[in-house]
């Protein structure tokens, strides 16, 4: 007779626990009160309803295992008894609580077991015929139709009653299912950010270090150090992504997208209008997320000789030459990037027209973040003036 533990059951249980058992006593005590003729018939008609009301109270609790048979037979003895002693007509009242509660969470055989309750139900209370054979309209009426009818009523009520419980849990496994799957969506997002941007830097400053090589063997062995110091960054960035630590700033991705166009030959200039403020540090990851994605793509597919960024009140703007003409392009990365500032509360757009390609985060709920000055861990190179 396993038990139903799942993680929504607690709070629906104390719920019950509190909605159910105090108007549950209430109607025992008084159907006892009602039927009993004398002590003894009071003190066996409240066993039934006890038993019924140990069974509702040891379920809020998930612990019943030890209490359910033991109160089904008692509950399942007081319903004869109260037929042919107490005559009484609700003395099967402990079993419409213990044998409903018990049918549903039985393993298998469960449509047999409720077949044979209604049964015994019945037949228990034929067994009134026997001291009352002349009224036989009004024994089956009080004693086998309306507690069969009852009992039937109720384990249906049980039935549902679990199958909103397995439900709810269904949907709550579900929910941590899709929470597991956006995650490791996030995380490869992020991976991709840093290995895909890293690489195309690296790519970069190597090819600048092979044409200076002959010419300005110190400025191509700076790049190279350049070099070693983003692969080591990028490999503490990895580190730190998968200890969920990793957190990207606006600032420092502003400086390395300037020293990564430069590199490229791209001319770069910045606009900061009046009133930028520093953004909280969801809204300042995302946007630097934005920058340093909207770079990879430009260096990626865009034949660009000129790059605008703009930091308003609201975003980010990256505007772009170079783009190519036709639709926009499939770009899986700002897709990703667009649901998740929209999570935020944000809008990514992007536009193509006319060989311009503009990219925006904007943010109207925020205050965007701030891009003063290079980060301490910014190449030796990143600091340079905002307009080239």
């Amino acid at each position: 007779m396993p038990e139903h533990t799942g993680t929504a059951q607690g709070p629906l249980h104390r719920w019950n626990r509190v909605t159910f058992v105090p108007p549950l006593a209430a109607v025992g005590a008084l159907l006892v009160a009602t039927d009993a003729r004398t002590w003894w018939d009071a003190v066996v008609l409240s066993l039934g309803a006890m038993a019924g009301l140990v069974v509702m109270a040891r379920w809020t609790e998930d612990d019943t295992s030890r209490v359910t048979l033991p109160c089904l037979v008692v509950a399942a003895a007081v319903w004869p008894f109260g037929a042919l002693v107490a005559d009484s007509r609700t003395a099967f009242y402990g079993l419409t609580i213990v044998g409903p509660y018990l049918i549903p969470r039985l393993p298998r055989h469960r449509v047999a077991a409720a077949l044979g309750l209604s049964a015994y139900v019945a037949a228990a209370g034929a067994t009134k015929l026997t001291e009352s054979p002349g009224d036989v309209r009004g024994v089956l009426i009080d004693y086998v139709l309306v507690p069969t009818g009852i009992i039937v009523a109720v384990i249906g009520l049980h039935f549902a009653n679990r199958r909103f419980y397995k439900v709810i849990e269904q949907s709550r496994e579900r929910e941590a299912e899709l929470a597991v799957i956006r995650e490791r969506i996030r995380f490869a997002s992020d991976l991709h950010d840093i290995q895909g941007h890293t690489l195309h830097v690296v790519k970069l400053k190597i090819t600048l270090a092979q044409k200076l090589v002959r010419d300005d063997i110190e400025r191509a062995e700076e790049e190279l150090r350049e070099v070693r110091a983003l692969v080591s960054d990028t490999i503490t960035q990895t580190k730190e992504l998968a200890y969920a630590q990793r957190r990207l700033n606006l600032s420092v991705e502003l400086e390395n997208a300037k020293n990564l166009f430069e590199a490229a030959g791209i001319r770069v200039r910045v606009n900061r209008e009046a009133g930028v403020d520093e953004a909280d540090e969801t809204v300042n990851g995302l946007l630097g997320q934005v920058l340093r994605e909207t770079t990879t793509n430009i260096l990626r597919h865009a034949q660009a000789t000129r790059v605008r960024i703009t930091l308003s009140e609201s975003g980010i703007t990256i505007v772009n030459d170079g783009a190519g003409e036709g639709p926009l392009p499939v770009l899986s990365g700002l897709a990703a990037l667009r649901e998740r500032v929209g999570d935020d509360g944000g809008e990514l757009t992007v536009e193509q027209e006319g060989g311009r390609f503009v990219t925006a985060a904007a943010f109207p709920g925020h205050r965007p973040a701030t891009a003063e000055g290079p980060h301490p861990a910014t190449p030796p190179s990143a600091a340079r003036k905002d307009d080239r």
